[in-house]
C-alpha cells in the first residue's frame, strides 16, 4: 500500500508539534532549508565515497549534483552523507580490513538520520559490497549508483587493460624483456581516466552483481564513468528512489534466494573476481538469504563465461561490453538460466527490463553454444588441505594445471616469499606449488590482496609464466593465472595450511574440485601438536575488534554480530 506523508520516516523528526521536533527545523533552516522543502517530501540520503584519494570515484562529488536534481525532480529532498571512501590503492594494509567498519558505518548513518531512503554511490572494490550490506541491514529503499568503469588504457598502440596488464608487463620487466622506459610508458596510459578498473575485475564484477540482482538501474552498471550517460543514469536515479519510497518497495522485496540465485549466475557468466565469493555470501547473508560455498560451486558448474573481457577473456574491455549491450544483453543470452520473474529496483520485473535489450557484438557477449569457458569464473576445492573450502578461478589459468602434483615451497610471510620469488638462483621448476600463508582474515590481517604470487625470476628466466600457487589471502579482480585462494580456515588460526612443510606434496584436482597434503591424518595430527598459536596482530584499536569478530573466509568476512541471525532487529531510535 503507497505511503502517506505522515508515513514518512522523516517525519518522526520534523512533523510533530513538541519541543524536539522544533529543534530540528530551527537547525534545518540555520542551513538555509524551509518547511517547503521538507514538509510531505521524502528525504533522500546521498550516501557518497567520494574522497581525494579514491581515483574511483573520484567523478562522485559531481554526479552527486545529478542525483539531487533528480531528486528535486520527483518532489523529494536530497541531503548528501560521505562515508568511508574504500580507495582499493591506497588503503593499508588492505581495504578488506575496512569493508565491515564501511557497512557498520552505513548502516548506523541512515538509522540515525532522517531519511526515507538512499542511493548508494560506490563502485571499487569493497564499497559495492560495504554499501549494499549496511544499507540491507537498515532496510530503507535503496538504489545502488555503480561509479562505472575508466577508459580503456593505452600505450605505444596496445590496448591496455588495468591490473591485468601491470601484472603481464612487470612479469617482463623482471624477466628483462622491457626497460624502465616502456614500464613507465604503462604507468602513464594504464589509468587515463576517473572511474574504476576496466577489467572484469572486483570492482566490474561487484558492480554486474548489484545489476543483476536487482539493484541497480537496468544495466548502469556497464556505462563507462566518463560517458554523459552515466551523468543521465545518476538523474535517473534520483527520480526512482523518491518513487521507491512512496511505493514502499524495500531490499527484502528485492534480495530473494531467486534473485540471489541470478547475482551469482550473472557472475559466474561475466568471468567474474575471486573475491565475489567472499561478498556474494556476506550480501546474502545480510539479506537473510543462506548462501553457501556449495552453492556457488553449483551454479558455476552449469553457467559458462560468456563475456570475454580480461583477464578471463582475451581482448576486450568494459568499455567494448558496454558497445555490445552491456550487462541486459548478457542477460538475455543467460535465457532460462535467470528467473526473470524477480522484482529490481525499477518497478518492473528482471524480464521486463531485459526484454529488448541487444547483442551488438557476439564475440564480446558470447552465445551459451560458444562460450569462453565451458564452467563458470570460479571453481571450490575442498579436500584435506582446505575442510572449509578454497577458490581458483579456472578460466584464468593455464588449463595443465588443472590437475597438478608437486612439491611445497612454504613461505610463512610475504616479505619470506620475496626473497623466494625475487631470487635467480632459488632451486626450483615450474611443477613446484608456491605457498603463502598467514595472509587471511585474522592473518594479513583483512586478507590482503597477496595471493596471486608473482612468478618468481628463476622460472621467468626460462620462459615460464604461471605456476600453481598456493595461499589463504585474497588476490585482486584482474589478475590470473593458477592461484588457490581463501583456503579455510586459515594458518593463522591453526588451518591445516598452517601444518604443511617445504617439501610436502600438494594434489589439485579440479574437475573433481579436490586440494589435499599428501600427509595421512596420522601424520596431519602429529604436526598440530607441535603447533603453536602466532601472536595477536593487534592490541587495541578497531584490530582487536576486527580480529575478534571476524569470520572465516568461506562465511563471507562478515562480523559475526552483523549477521542477521545474530539477534534481533535494531529498532529505530528514539526521539526525545
Amino acid at each position: 500500500m503507497p505511503k502517506t506523508p505522515q508515513d514518512l520516516r522523516s517525519a518522526r523528526w520534523f512533523a510533530p508539534d513538541d519541543l524536539r521536533s522544533m529543534g530540528h527545523r530551527s537547525r534545518a533552516m540555520q542551513m538555509g532549508l524551509d518547511g517547503a522543502d521538507w514538509e510531505g517530501k521524502p528525504i533522500i540520503a546521498i550516501i557518497n565515497t567520494w574522497s581525494d584519494l579514491s581515483p574511483c570515484h573520484h567523478h562522485l562529488r559531481d554526479r552527486a549534483e545529478f542525483v539531487k536534481k533528480g531528486v528535486y525532480q520527483a518532489g523529494g529532498m536530497p541531503v548528501e552523507m560521505p562515508v568511508h571512501s574504500f580507495s582499493e590503492q591506497f588503503l593499508k594494509p588492505t581495504s578488506m580490513l575496512y569493508r565491515n567498519m564501511g557497512a557498520l558505518e552505513v548502516e548506523e548513518t541512515l538509522r540515525a538520520h532522517p531519511v526515507d531512503g538512499a542511493v548508494l554511490m560506490g563502485g571499487c572494490d569493497k564499497s559495492t559490497p560495504a554499501l549494499v550490506m549496511g544499507a540491507v541491514s537498515m532496510g530503507l529503499p535503496f538504489i545502488f549508483l555503480p561509479a562505472g568503469a575508466m577508459l580503456r588504457g593505452n600505450y605505444a598502440g596496445q590496448k591496455l587493460g588495468s591490473g591485468t596488464d601491470v601484472w603481464k608487463y612487470w612479469d617482463e620487466r623482471r624477466a628483462g624483456n622491457i626497460t624502465k622506459t616502456e614500464w613507465e610508458g604503462v604507468q602513464g596510459g594504464i589509468a587515463r581516466s576517473y572511474g574504476t578498473c576496466m577489467t572484469m575485475g572486483t570492482a566490474s564484477t561487484m558492480m554486474s552483481i548489484a545489476d543483476g540482482w536487482g539493484l541497480t538501474l537496468p544495466g548502469a552498471s556497464s556505462i563507462p564513468a566518463p560517458d554523459a550517460g552515466h551523468k543521465r543514469m545518476a538523474a535517473a536515479c534520483g527520480r526512482r528512489i523518491v518513487d521507491m519510497v512512496w511505493e514502499g518497495l524495500t531490499p527484502g522485496k528485492i534480495m530473494t534466494r531467486e534473485s540471489t540465485r541470478n547475482a551469482v549466475t550473472v557472475a559466474m557468466a561475466t568471468g567474474c573476481s575471486t573475491n565475489a565469493i567472499i561478498h556474494l555470501i556476506a550480501m546474502a547473508r545480510r539479506a537473510g538469504v543462506d548462501l553457501t560455498l556449495d552453492d556457488l560451486d553449483a551454479i558455476g558448474r552449469t553457467t559458462p563465461v560468456i563475456a570475454n573481457i580480461r583477464p578471463s577473456g582475451s581482448d576486450y574491455l568494459m568499455e567494448d561490453f558496454y558497445y555490445a549491450g552491456g550487462l541486459p544483453a548478457l542477460m538475455k543470452e543467460l535465457g532460462d538460466k535467470l528467473d526473470l520473474s524477480v522484482m529490481t529496483v525499477s518497478g518492473r520485473t528482471m524480464g521486463e527490463t531485459i526484454a529488448h535489450a541487444v547483442n551488438y557484438n557476439d564475440d564480446v557477449i558470447r552465445p551459451l553454444s560458444n562460450p569462453v569457458y565451458h564452467e563458470g569464473s570460479l571453481a571450490v576445492l575442498r579436500g584435506n588441505l582446505a575442510p572449509d573450502g578454497a577458490v581458483i578461478k579456472p578460466a584464468a589459468m593455464d588449463p595443465r594445471f588443472q590437475t597438478h602434483r608437486g612439491p611445497a615451497i612454504v613461505a610463512d610471510s610475504y616479505a619470506a616469499l620475496k626473497k623466494i620469488i625475487d631470487d635467480e638462483d632459488y632451486p626450483m621448476t615450474p611443477d613446484h606449488v608456491l605457498v603463502l600463508r598467514n595472509a587471511g582474515p585474522q592473518g594479513g590481517p583483512g586478507m590482503p590482496e597477496w595471493g596471486m604470487i608473482p612468478m618468481p625470476k628463476a622460472l621467468l628466466k626460462q620462459g615460464h609464466r604461471d605456476m600453481l600457487r598456493l595461499s589463504d589471502a585474497r588476490m585482486s579482480g584482474t589478475s590470473y593465472g593458477a592461484c588457490v585462494l581463501h583456503v579455510a580456515p586459515e594458518a593463522y588460526v591453526g588451518g591445516p595450511l598452517a601444518l604443511i612443510e617445504t617439501g610436502d606434496m600438494i594434489e589439485i584436482d579440479i574437475p573433481n574440485r579436490r586440494l589435499d597434503v599428501a600427509l595421512t591424518d596420522a601424520e596431519l595430527a602429529t604436526r598440530r601438536a607441535r603447533w603453536t598459536a602466532p601472536p595477536p596482530r593487534y592490541e587495541r584499536g578497531y584490530g582487536v575488534m576486527f580480529s575478534k569478530h571476524v569470520e572465516q573466509a568461506d562465511k563471507g568476512c562478515d562480523f559475526d554480530f552483523l549477521r542477521t541471525d545474530f539477534g534481533a532487529p535494531v529498532p529505530e531510535p528514539e526521539i526525545n
